[in-house]
């Protein structure tokens, strides 16, 4: 079984973050693309996230009706930073029979000579970069492959400054999310 790993934040999870999936599903013929959202991530220091809870819930109804599309809770198994070579020992001790792929922004690609042991991590999965304009990064180095996938130019940085000035969301956010943040009140202005 091949499995892509799609992690992040997700505060919250948005049209952008589903078209990857897909795409790098379809593209790189992939049986299963797993959600995960981050516990405690690491260049998120002393930066406001929402709640825990409040996050699964939104990766849950936005992969919702896609059978392909799957939640995977390890991060939240540890209680301290979330990195993902300390993430990816688990996963392969776990499911030893399932080939994993790390995947990330083509922006990303330059910034993997700083992520955390990064040549122990480069030898124990392969990465999908997902090609972004304006990055030629080394691809070599980490066995990356790049790929081009129909993407959507939104982050979740804008999408809740625009929810926290009483923008709406829509068709940028899966209905169900939307809808969820509305009732719960996420990212409002007081």
């Amino acid at each position: 079984m091949r499995v892509g790993i799609l992690g992040g934040t997700f505060d919250p999870p948005h049209l952008g973050h589903l078209t990857i999936a897909q795409g790098v599903l379809e593209t790189c013929k992939l049986d299963e693309i797993w959600f995960m959202p981050s516990h405690r991530p690491p260049h998120k220091n002393g930066k406001d996230i929402t709640d825990n809870h409040q996050r699964v819930k939104m990766v849950q109804l936005a992969i919702e009706g896609n059978p392909n599309f799957k939640l995977s809770l390890i991060e939240f198994e540890r209680n301290d930073r979330s990195y993902t070579v300390d993430t990816i020992e688990i996963l392969k001790e776990n499911y030893p029979t399932i080939d994993f792929y790390f995947i990330i922004g083509g922006d990303m690609i330059e910034d993997l000579p700083n992520w955390h042991r990064i040549d122990e991590l480069s030898h124990m999965i392969s990465f999908i970069g997902v090609n972004r304009p304006g990055y030629h990064p080394d691809k070599e180095r980490f066995k990356v492959s790049v790929i081009d996938v129909p993407q959507i130019d939104i982050s979740s940085s804008e999408l809740r400054r625009n929810l926290h000035e009483n923008k709406s969301g829509r068709y940028l956010l899966p209905e169900s999310v939307r809808t969820f943040i509305e009732e719960e009140g996420l990212y409002e202005s007081n």
